[in-house]
């Protein structure tokens, strides 16, 4: 899913270095490795990260479709390797 989060320029924030006050996807693995597996928090994540905007209105977030919000935070929760 890396290739994804390349595609869409999720690295151009969330790279390392991160910028500025942006999570890292490392950062972010860490903070919700506790929901792997735990499929119905990931699609509700997912949907936040897409529609909800709960990150700040993000142009790059809603430029998502959900299907690649769910990839992007499965991937996230299993370790963003």
């Amino acid at each position: 899913m890396s290739s994804l989060a390349l595609d869409k320029g999720c690295y151009n924030c969330h790279g390392n270095p991160p910028r500025k006050n942006t999570p890292s996807f490392d950062q972010l693995a860490e903070t919700l490795a506790k929901y792997r597996g735990q499929t119905k928090v990931i699609a509700d994540l997912a949907e936040k990260l897409h529609k909800e905007h709960v990150f700040g209105g993000i142009k790059a977030h809603e430029q998502l479709s959900p299907e690649q919000a769910l990839l992007l935070v499965t991937w996230i929760t299993e370790g963003a390797k």
